[in-house]
């Protein structure tokens, strides 16, 4: 059963929907992970209200493989997938690929699942100690007036328990519990409740002293605040702690990094950059470059990677490819996010600038764009061999990142944009400057279109 109901999706999206919040303001409003709003906005765009209601995750194998053959033909990733099919979890994408690439079609038949838990036997009263246990429920016919009513007695308790809990939250730590089980003694067994609840009754009586003793972190909470308002926000819980203790105060640092969450207290930082590297996940190629940036011929060696630029908050994206016999740019693709598309487009474009007997390396960093299963077949398809540098060092595409260094001293930091349309343009015009008109002393004074298209370039070479 979902944890939010419906019409709480249906508020959360139509606040992000105002265009005045971005997907982490709406989650700090609401409570929830900028993720999951990301996913209802998707569904709700793709499927309307119905998108938004509770799903059953009970899908068959020719669904599943109908779901990843879509995703592979158009390059969509797993949360555009999950959108796009009304799926209710995008990580069961990943587990039927690999289902899929293991035992084919009949690996994906959906696995009966195991029986489900079920609450607590109910200690009905027996109406003598000389009955003895039948097989199975008794018929209620069968049962006597004590029977039924020491049932009912437990139904109504067991009714109650669950309400308050869900008052409470969705998952009850022992603190929560114990509440429930406080508030429902005046009405019902104080035993019943200990065995419904599962707590011992030391454990119960624990809890009921430590509620109510108070906020024992009443007074590091108010220093707390007071050292965080003074710095203005500044500081998080490592300088809150230091300036904790430089007042002589005796403090763990994870206890103040728990209070701070607590208090929703979250220091500034400094803007993150883009960086496309999420781990080793998918297929990583081996470094086939070796800091070799020089090819004799074109087509026999390209580099690619993805770059940002940020305009009032808003970024563009852009995805270049460069072939290193002259540093030209044969394809690039732009757009407002990092996705997948960005780069198969770019490679869609790069591609048909190939002749049939050509067989480029292609090299790139350890991005996860790089390292999807659809980025593979695409190189594949052509018989393009993946290079990719090592884990974390830029060095292993220097070209690309020269480039890139070049396009922003000499074109985006010297200018000022009104807008993330006029720096696509702008960009555009550039990198038709660059490779057409731009002269490039290891070029012999050269533009690379120039040297590419000089009647004796082959010949000197």
């Amino acid at each position: 059963m979902s944890k939010y109901s419906s019409t709480f999706r249906q508020e959360v999206v139509a606040y992000y929907g105002g265009g005045e919040h971005s997907y982490r303001e709406v989650g700090l409003r609401f409570g929830l992970d900028y993720s999951m709003i990301r996913r209802w906005v998707a569904s709700h765009a793709a499927h309307g209200v119905a998108g938004l209601s509770r799903k059953h995750s009970h899908y068959d194998a020719h669904f599943r493989l109908s779901v990843l053959e879509r995703m592979w033909k158009d390059g969509l990733s797993r949360r555009q997938a999950a959108a796009l099919f009304d799926i209710r979890s995008i990580g069961c994408l990943s587990v039927w690929e690999r289902q899929y690439e293991r035992g084919g079609l009949e690996a994906l038949a959906p696995r009966r699942r195991g029986g489900s838990r079920s609450m607590p036997k109910p200690p009905f009263a027996a109406p003598s100690d000389t009955d003895t246990v039948k097989d199975g429920p008794p018929d209620d016919e069968a049962k006597s007036r004590q029977e039924l009513l020491a049932e009912l007695a437990y139904l109504r308790m067991e009714n109650a328990y669950l309400k308050k809990l869900e008052a409470l939250t969705q998952a009850p730590s022992r603190s929560e519990r114990t509440q429930a089980v406080q508030a429902l003694r005046p009405l019902h067994l104080f035993d019943g409740l200990l065995a419904l609840s599962g707590l011992a009754r030391s454990t119960f009586y624990y809890q009921l002293k430590a509620l109510s003793s108070g906020d024992r972190h009443a007074a590091l909470k108010t220093m707390i605040r007071s050292i965080f308002d003074e710095h203005k926000g500044r500081y998080g819980y490592r300088r809150v702690t230091a300036a904790i203790r430089n007042r002589g105060e005796a403090v763990n640092h994870k206890t103040v990094q728990r209070l701070m969450v607590e208090m929703g207290l979250k220091s500034l930082v400094r803007p993150k950059k883009y960086r496309s590297y999420k781990g080793q996940a998918g297929c990583v190629a081996p470094d086939l470059l070796q800091r070799q940036f020089s090819a004799k011929r074109m087509n026999q060696k390209w580099t690619t990677d993805v770059t940002e630029f940020n305009v009032a908050g808003e970024k563009l994206f852009l995805s270049p490819v460069m072939d290193l016999h002259n540093g030209e740019i044969i394809a690039f693709e732009t757009a407002r996010r990092p996705v997948f598309k960005l780069v198969s487009k770019m490679l869609d474009k790069a591609l048909a600038k190939l002749d049939d007997d050509d067989r480029p390396i292609l090299h790139s960093d350890q991005g996860w764009q790089y390292r999807m299963p659809a980025w593979s077949r695409m190189l594949e398809s052509r018989n393009i061999a993946p290079s990719m540098s090592r884990e974390g060092n830029c060095l292993d595409n220097a070209a690309m990142e020269s480039f890139f260094a070049t396009l922003k001293s000499e074109f985006f930091h010297p200018n000022r944009f009104d807008s993330i349309d006029s720096l696509r343009d702008g960009v555009e015009d550039y990198i038709r400057y660059y490779n057409n008109d731009r002269i490039r002393m290891k070029l012999k004074g050269l533009s690379p279109v120039q040297y590419r298209t000089q009647p004796l370039n082959h010949s000197s070479q």
